[in-house]
C-alpha cells in the first residue's frame, strides 16, 4: 500500500464564498426526516386508516337515521386519530433530538482550517477528514490517503477491507477500518448512496416486528370473519325488518358490525411502541429501529465486547517493564520511553492506547522523521512504524505480546500481569530493518518472528461501575453472557471475574480453526480473547444458527460487523461513528446499566399488547358469533349501536389502553398468535352464547317488536363474562387493576338502574325476572371462562 502526500499547494478546501454559492444552488446535504415521516405523514397515516374508514361509513349511515345517540361510536375515530398523532409526534420529536446528539459531526476543511459541522451543512466539493471508525457520510472521491482502507460490506457483503488510494470513490454507508485520509464530496442529500437505500426503509417502522406480524395475522383472521358475516347480517336484517323500516335495518346492521371492528388494536400497538421510544429517550437511549424494543426482550444471549462496554474506553498508563521483570532503568529506560513517546505522538489517528501514552509522555521537542508506518489492525493486533534519526533507520512494532513474541521470551512475564486483568502490550525492535525495509512490501505474518522485545507496557483498565448489577440482572433472567474481545483471553477472563461473573476457562480465538466444532465451542464458551472482527461476526451467526436471539454490544470499528449481524446491535454513544450507525440501539450516555430498562420496556410492550389482543379478539369473536346466531334464529339483532359502544368503551377500550401501559416483567415468548387464539376464540364463544341464550330465554322464543327489555338482559349477560375476561388478563391483581375491573361494573350499575341513563342508552331493566336470568347465565359464562383460562395456562406451562 502506498502512502500519498498531499499536493504541494495543500488541500485548503472550499472558501466560505464557495460554500454559500453551493447552498444557493441547492448543492447541500438536505436529508430526509430521521424518523421517515413528516408531520403531515403522521396525521395522514393516523386519520386515513382502514378502520377509520369502516367506522366512518357506519357513522354516516347512523347519522342518516337521525339517531344521534347511536352514533356515539363515531367519537372513536377522533379519539383514535388524536392519540395516534400525539404519541407518534412525541416519538418523532424524541427520536430526532436524540439522533442529533448521537450522529457523527464530520470534520471538513474550509479556508484551510479544519472545523466540525453538522451533516446538514455539507455541500458538494467539501473536503472531509476521515480516520479509523469514521462513517462515510456522503459519496465522494479520495484526495489524500494514508494507509486508508474501507469496509464496504454494507454494499457488497464482503467483509475484507478495501484499500482506497487517491482518486478512488467512497460510498456513503461504508466506514473506515484503518488509516486516515480526506475525500471530496461528490453527491449529497437524496443523491448519495446511503440516502437512496434509507428511502426504501424508514427507521420509524414496525415491519420487522414479530409482534406487529402477529397483529397482522390476527387482523387477517378478523377480516375473514367480518366480511362474510357482515354481508349475511345485511341480508338477514333486510329480510326481517323489510325495506319500509330502513332506519331499524341500518341500526341493526351497525349494531352488529361496529363491535366486530378492532378499532383500538392497531392504535394501542403503535402507541405502546411510541411510548417506549419516549421512555427510553429520557434515559438517553436512542432506538434507531422500533422493533429493537421488543427484540431485546426476546434476547437469550448477550455478546459483550470488553473494552468500552465492560471497561471504560480510556486506558491509563501504569509502568514500563524491561524484559526479565524489572522496571526499566538508566539509559535503557530513557530509550524505551523515547521510543514510546515518538510512536504515540507520531500517530495521526491515536487510539485509546496511543492517547494513554500521549497523556503519560510529553510531546517530544524533536520528533523523529517517520519514513514508514503500519496502522494498528484488529485483525493483526499490532502496529508498526519506522523512524529515521541522524541518517539511521529503525523500525518498531507495538502490540499484543502473545502475537509479537512467538518464541515466548516474555510469555510468563506478560501472563503474570494479564491474569490479574492488567492490559499488557509489547514494544520491540525489528531485526534487519534497514533502509531497504518497507512495511508495504513486508510479509505481515513474518513480522513477529523479527521482533526483538524491548519492554512490556502496562495499562490499567477502569471497570464501569454500573456493569456488575447489569450482568447480575441478565443472569437472573436466564440470559447467557459471552464476553468477546480482541485482548488476551486470560486478561479478559480476569476482568470479567472482577465484575463478579464466575467464568470457566477462557478461549483463545486463534484456536478456533476447526469449522466443524466452531459452533459447539462458541455455545459452550463464556470468555473469548484474541478475537478478530470477522470472528466476532461468525460467533454471532453461529449462536443464531443454534436458535438463539443474540444481542451484541460494542463501541469500536472492530465490532461493526457483529453489531450489524446481531438480532439487536447495541452501541455506546462515545464509540465509533460506524458502530453507532449500524446499531439498532445507541446508549448515548454510555451506561451499560440502561440495557435492563430496554429489556423491561420490550417486555412491557410485548406482554401488554398480548393482553390487549386478547380483549379485542374476544370482542370480535363474540360479536361475529352473535350476528351468526341471529341469522340462524331469524330474530332481530338484540343490540343498538349505543349498546355496543358503551360495552366497547368500558370492557374493551379503556381497560385495554390502561393495561398497555404498566411494567410487565414476563419474559417474551414465541407463539403470540397461538396463545391469543387459544384463549380469545373460546372466550368469545362463551360470551356470545351467554348473551344470545339469555336473549332467547327471556323472550320465550317470541321477541317483542321493540325488545328493549330483552336487549337489556342480553347486554347484562354479555357484560358479566366479558368483564371477567378483563379481570383475568389483568392478573396478577393489585389495587389499581382491581379498580379497573370494579369501577366499570359500578358504572354499569348506574347505567342500568338510573332512569336518565336508561332513557339515554335505550335500556329497560324494570323486568326483575329477566335481569336475574341474565345475571345467572352471565355468572355461569364467567365461571366457564375461568375454567378455560386455567386450562390454557396449564397448557402453556406444559408446552414450555
Amino acid at each position: 500500500m502506498e502512502s500519498h502526500n498531499e499536493q504541494a499547494v495543500g488541500l485548503i478546501g472550499l472558501s466560505y464564498a464557495d460554500v454559500n454559492a453551493r447552498i444557493k444552488r441547492g448543492d447541500v446535504n438536505k436529508r430526509p426526516p430521521k424518523t421517515g415521516k413528516t408531520v403531515s405523514d403522521i396525521i395522514r397515516s393516523n386519520v386515513f386508516t382502514r378502520i377509520n374508514a369502516i367506522l366512518g361509513v357506519l357513522f354516516l349511515m347512523v347519522i342518516v337515521t337521525g339517531s344521534w345517540i347511536n352514533s356515539a361510536f363515531g367519537l372513536l375515530i377522533i379519539v383514535n386519530s388524536l392519540i395516534g398523532i400525539v404519541q407518534e409526534f412525541r416519538a418523532k420529536r424524541t427520536l430526532e433530538s436524540l439522533s442529533l446528539i448521537g450522529e457523527e459531526r464530520p470534520v471538513v476543511i474550509r479556508d484551510g482550517e479544519e472545523q466540525e459541522i453538522h451533516q446538514d451543512e455539507l455541500v458538494v466539493d467539501d473536503v472531509i477528514v476521515i480516520k479509523a471508525g469514521c462513517q462515510i457520510i456522503v459519496d465522494g472521491e479520495v484526495v489524500a490517503d494514508d494507509y486508508l482502507a474501507v469496509d464496504e460490506s454494507m454494499l457488497t457483503g464482503e467483509s475484507d477491507p478495501v484499500v482506497k488510494n487517491t482518486g478512488d470513490i467512497v460510498y456513503s454507508g461504508t466506514f473506515v477500518v484503518v488509516g486516515t485520509g480526506k475525500y471530496r464530496v461528490t453527491k449529497v442529500g437524496a443523491d448519495s448512496y446511503a440516502a437512496q437505500i434509507a428511502a426504501q426503509a424508514s427507521k420509524f417502522t414496525l415491519k420487522k416486528s414479530q409482534l406487529q406480524a402477529g397483529i397482522d395475522v390476527i387482523l387477517k383472521y378478523i377480516t375473514w370473519i367480518l366480511i362474510p358475516v357482515g354481508m349475511l347480517t345485511v341480508i338477514a336484517q333486510l329480510g326481517h325488518h323489510g325495506s319500509n323500516n330502513w332506519r331499524q335495518v341500518i341500526l341493526s346492521i351497525t349494531g352488529a358490525l361496529v363491535p366486530m371492528v378492532p378499532e383500538g388494536l392497531v392504535l394501542i400497538t403503535s402507541t405502546a411502541f411510541a411510548l417506549g421510544v419516549i421512555r427510553l429517550g429520557k434515559r438517553q437511549c436512542l432506538v434507531q429501529e422500533l422493533p429493537a424494543i421488543e427484540g431485546l426482550a426476546r434476547v437469550d444471549v448477550v455478546c459483550a465486547d470488553k473494552t468500552g462496554t465492560l471497561t471504560e474506553n480510556a486506558l491509563e498508563f501504569s509502568q514500563l517493564l524491561q524484559v526479565g521483570g524489572e522496571a526499566q532503568q538508566g539509559s535503557s529506560q530513557v530509550l524505551a520511553e523515547s521510543i514510546l513517546a515518538q510512536m504515540a505522538w507520531a500517530d495521526p489517528d491515536p487510539n485509546a492506547t496511543a492517547l494513554a501514552l500521549q497523556k503519560a509522555f510529553d510531546e517530544p521537542a524533536m520528533k523523529w522523521v517517520v519514513v514508514g508506518r503500519k496502522p494498528f489492525s484488529s485483525a493483526d493486533k499490532w502496529a508498526g512504524i519506522s523512524f529515521e534519526e541522524d541518517g539511521v533507520r529503525s523500525s518498531f512494532a507495538f502490540g499484543a505480546p502473545d502475537v509479537l513474541d512467538p518464541a515466548g521470551i516474555v510469555r510468563d512475564q506478560a501472563e503474570s500481569f494479564e491474569n490479574k486483568g492488567i492490559r499488557v502490550l509489547l514494544v520491540g525492535r525489528l531485526k534487519n530493518s534497514g533502509s531497504d525495509f518497507s512495511w508495504e512490501s513486508a510479509d505481515v505474518a513474518e513480522i513477529p518472528n523479527k521482533v526483538v522485545p524491548i519492554g512490556l507496557v502496562l495499562f490499567d483498565q477502569k471497570l464501569r461501575t454500573d456493569v456488575p448489577d447489569t450482568l447480575a440482572f441478565f443472569h437472573e433472567q436466564g440470559v447467557e453472557l459471552k464476553i468477546i474481545s480482541g485482548d488476551n483471553a486470560k486478561s479478559v477472563a480476569a476482568v470479567t471475574r472482577r465484575l463478579g461473573v464466575d467464568v470457566g476457562d477462557p478461549v483463545d480465538a486463534r484456536t478456533l480453526t476447526d469449522s466443524d466444532s466452531f459452533s459447539q465451542r462458541i455455545e459452550e464458551g463464556e470468555v473469548f480473547g484474541r478475537v478478530r472482527p470477522d470472528q466476532k461476526q461468525a460467533m454471532v451467526r453461529a449462536l443464531q444458527h443454534n436458535g438463539h436471539t443474540v444481542a451484541m454490544t460494542g463501541d469500536g470499528v472492530n465490532d461493526v460487523l457483529a453489531l450489524k449481524d446481531a438480532d439487536i446491535g447495541v452501541a455506546m454513544g462515545e464509540g465509533s461513528a460506524a458502530a453507532r450507525a449500524v446499531a439498532k440501539i445507541v446508549l448515548l450516555d454510555n451506561r451499560f446499566a440502561t440495557l435492563p430498562y430496554v429489556v423491561g420496556e420490550g417486555r412491557r410492550v410485548i406482554g401488554n399488547i398480548e393482553r390487549v389482543a386478547n380483549l379485542f379478539l374476544t370482542k370480535t369473536i363474540y360479536s361475529a358469533l352473535i350476528a351468526i346466531l341471529v341469522i340462524i334464529a331469524a330474530v332481530p339483532f338484540p343490540f343498538q349501536p349505543i349498546h355496543v359502544t358503551i360495552t366497547g368503551w368500558f370492557t374493551i377500550g379503556i381497560p385495554a389502553f390502561i393495561l398497555a401501559l404498566p411494567p410487565n416483567n414476563q419474559r417474551a415468548r414465541d407463539g403470540f398468535v397461538r396463545r391469543v387464539l387459544w384463549f380469545a376464540v373460546p372466550a368469545g364463544i362463551i360470551v356470545a352464547i351467554s348473551s344470545f341464550v339469555t336473549y332467547l330465554v327471556v323472550s320465550g322464543g317470541q321477541v317483542s317488536p321493540d325488545h328493549v327489555q330483552e336487549s337489556t338482559a342480553a347486554l347484562a349477560a354479555l357484560i358479566i363474562p366479558s368483564s371477567w375476561v378483563v379481570a383475568l388478563i389483568a392478573r396478577p391483581w393489585n389495587w389499581w387493576k382491581s379498580l379497573l375491573v370494579f369501577l366499570p361494573l359500578v358504572a354499569y350499575g348506574v347505567i342500568f338502574t338510573w332512569k336518565f341513563t336508561q332513557r339515554l342508552f335505550l335500556l329497560d331493566s324494570s323486568n326483575l325476572q329477566m335481569m336475574l336470568i341474565a345475571v345467572g347465565i352471565g355468572v355461569i359464562g364467567a365461571i366457564s371462562i375461568e375454567v378455560l383460562w386455567r386450562f390454557v395456562t396449564q397448557r402453556e406451562v406444559e408446552i414450555n
